[in-house]
């Protein structure tokens, strides 16, 4: 037991200070909230539209309007790379996450979307936050990112929220992955399972929209076609970041200094 403790005041503190400090160093290949310029952009031209994998990046009715799907995006910067003009840039902001699924897409000069919950839900949710984490046929990227957040580094924790082996001892879902029509019934049952009012947010393009088994037969396109959705996490697989970081703001725990 002594060695135990040795080692561990050796080891010095281990958790990172954010939100009350700077966030953690992203790396170099992080690819965040997507930027517009639709003043660079040759709506002949289309490149971006061609080469993205899930549809996620398309015109509006102006025809040069060019706007991208964070929601259904994999972040695989193939737009980017074919833009010459420099029209879309994927910015280091890791703050991406809506509570409302249209708010997921990004325009030019759009301001970055709002994640709210109602002040009797935020009252009840907001001292503790007990989640069960559902993975509904994901790859497990995204539950992998999410499982990070309770390491000593990030300790989820220490803000009063933590993941249940129940869904009849949680406040609510996490949920990734696209759910297959093997998984939808067992979706629904641990949804139900949990005590009103309950929360539900989805992490992931799979999640939110199927990402690249999108519209295939055997996929309900995400969690929102079948449950009410709080909180959406895009990302392919969202950084632990870009999570911890909605769920934060959606219990009102970022000071307002906090950024990227």
């Amino acid at each position: 037991m002594f060695d135990v403790l040795l080692a561990r005041w050796k080891q010095g503190h281990r958790t990172m200070r954010y939100p009350a400090g700077p966030p953690p160093e992203l790396p170099e290949r992080f690819a965040g909230r997507p930027t517009i310029e639709a003043s660079r952009c040759t709506p002949e031209c289309g490149r971006c539209v061609e080469v993205c994998p899930t549809g996620a990046v398309g015109f509006g009715s102006a025809g040069h309007d060019v706007r991208i799907d964070t929601g259904r995006c994999l972040f695989c910067r193939a737009c980017e790379a074919v833009c010459d003009a420099g029209a879309i840039v994927f910015s280091r902001d890791y703050r991406m996450a809506a509570s409302r699924r249209e708010d997921l897409v990004v325009r030019d000069a759009a301001e970055r979307a709002a994640v709210e919950l109602g002040e009797e839900s935020r009252r009840l949710f907001g001292r503790s936050l007990r989640l069960r984490q559902v993975s509904a046929g994901g790859c497990n990227a995204c539950e992998a990112d999410t499982n990070v957040l309770g390491t000593p580094a990030w300790d989820l924790g220490r803000f009063g929220i933590q993941f249940v082996a129940s869904p009849r001892h949680a406040d609510g879902l996490l949920i990734t992955g696209p759910v297959p029509e093997n998984m939808r019934h067992a979706l629904q049952a641990t949804y139900d399972a949990v005590g009103r009012p309950k929360l539900v947010i989805v992490v992931g393009a799979c999640a939110i929209s199927g990402g690249p088994y999108a519209d295939h037969p055997e996929v309900h396109n995400g969690a929102a076609t079948l449950l009410p959705v709080d909180l959406f996490v895009p990302g392919c697989p969202p950084h632990p970041l870009t999570i911890l970081h909605a769920l934060l703001e959606l219990l009102r725990k970022i000071p307002e200094s906090t950024g990227p």
